[in-house]
């Protein structure tokens, strides 16, 4: 059975609270949103699973927090999308503003446009794929996961990152602190295959380069003081 809750006549603090409700009870059904009309923090703090459909583009913070749920927006989102999403998938069929999966600590963010600047910042073991480009400084300070971009990536890439595995296909602008080009291992390949295929991304690992720490800033040292 599908629901259609239409935000022409329900408010979106109605519109969370049902599918709040519905998601604590591990109720498993499906929602349609409809007319969403570009609303903030819709379908935020999802603790079970719950299919969701956005029926248009949403604006800054959806599918936050999201656990177990999977959100899918057709339309683009606005800016930190999936912050902070612990488990599930979030499924953007247009573009991403910035901070996508900003602080995401599991499941998988899956953008099938572009993501601007920022993209991944901080993760903490998301997975984020994106079919598109991404902006500068995507990756900032990112401690664990993995980030795969089938198209460019901007300035300053992977600054200041701990231990996720960035994947690029296409060019690189510039990688930023402590950010270098790594070997790609067989185990890398087999990640990389299954993530693409989780995606529904056409690209073969092969095509790809691994970006990683170089681990030289996890303890200060006066020889690279100007990096800090």
């Amino acid at each position: 059975m599908t629901t259609t809750l239409d935000m022409t006549s329900t408010p979106l603090r109605d519109v969370n609270v049902t599918l709040q409700a519905a998601a604590r009870a591990q109720a498993n059904e499906t929602y349609v949103i409809a007319n969403p009309r570009g609303a903030h923090a819709m379908a935020c703090g999802l603790d079970g699973p719950l299919s969701v459909t956005i029926k248009g583009p949403t604006g800054y913070y959806c599918a936050g927090m999201n656990k177990e749920a999977s959100v899918t927006v057709e339309g683009s989102a606005g800016p930190g999308v999936a912050e902070n999403m612990m488990s599930g998938v979030v499924t953007i069929e247009g573009d991403a503003s910035q901070y996508a999966g900003a602080t995401g600590h599991g499941g998988l963010l899956n953008i099938k446009g572009n993501a601007s600047s920022r993209c991944g910042i901080s993760m903490k073991g998301i997975d984020i794929v994106v079919h598109g480009n991404i902006g500068h400084m995507s990756a900032f300070m990112a401690q664990k996961g993995n980030l795969v971009v089938l198209g460019d990536a901007g300035d300053a890439l992977g600054d200041s990152l701990y231990e996720a595995r960035l994947f690029v296909r296409g060019s690189v602008k510039s990688l930023g602190a402590d950010c270098i080009e790594k070997e790609m291992r067989p185990e890398h390949l087999e990640t990389l295959k299954t993530l693409l295929e989780q995606a529904g991304a056409d690209a073969k690992p092969e095509e790809f380069k691994r970006y990683g720490s170089a681990r030289k800033l996890y303890n200060f040292n006066i020889d690279h003081a100007d990096e800090y």
